[in-house]
């Protein structure tokens, strides 16, 4: 009669017991998929001085909103030789970013695809920031004035999604 008594007690206990880490592993495994980036590749075109908020990178706070990067074109270098001048060399255009992480700190990057030792694209903080265009792409004429550039960059964590689903997925 103990051993009856006992397995119907015994039994109903397991099973609740295993219900609760069935639940628990379930719960995880929900917060694991629900951490993992969602890929994404967007392109911003900034004038000098302007910034750009990374939305798809956001990420919840603890006030529970969705704080962002932001990306800012802090400067255009051309150094081109002017249509119409007599240069030594012919120059090169880069274009300076700062890029300020949800916490506050801040790194500064250089794109160019014509200055000596540059990158069109880099990464930083798990973003890939590639130099997608500029206007205007012509050399301006020696007496013009300095033009109001519009960079485009293409922003993307693809390679950050990579990495984070490879942990995962060992």
């Amino acid at each position: 009669m103990k051993s009856v008594l006992r397995q119907l007690i015994v039994l109903p206990l397991l099973t609740v017991v295993m219900a609760g880490l069935y639940a628990c592993g379930s719960a995880s495994g929900t917060s694991r998929a629900a951490a993992t980036p969602q890929p994404f590749a967007t392109t911003y075109v900034l004038a000098q001085s302007a910034s750009a908020l990374i939305a798809p990178a956001a990420r919840p706070a603890a006030n529970g909103k969705a704080i962002a990067p932001v990306v800012r074109l802090d400067r255009v270098n051309d150094s081109r030789c002017r249509e119409g001048a007599v240069c030594v060399w012919a120059g090169y255009i880069s274009y300076s970013f700062s890029l300020t992480r949800p916490d506050g700190a801040t790194s500064s990057f250089v794109l160019s695809d014509s200055m000596p030792n540059g990158a069109t694209s880099v990464t930083q903080d798990g973003l890939t920031f590639t130099l997608a265009g500029v206007e205007p792409q012509a050399v301006p004429p020696k007496n013009d004035i300095i033009p109001d550039y519009r960079v485009s960059i293409q922003v993307s964590n693809v390679a950050k999604v990579a990495k984070v689903a490879a942990a995962h997925s060992s």
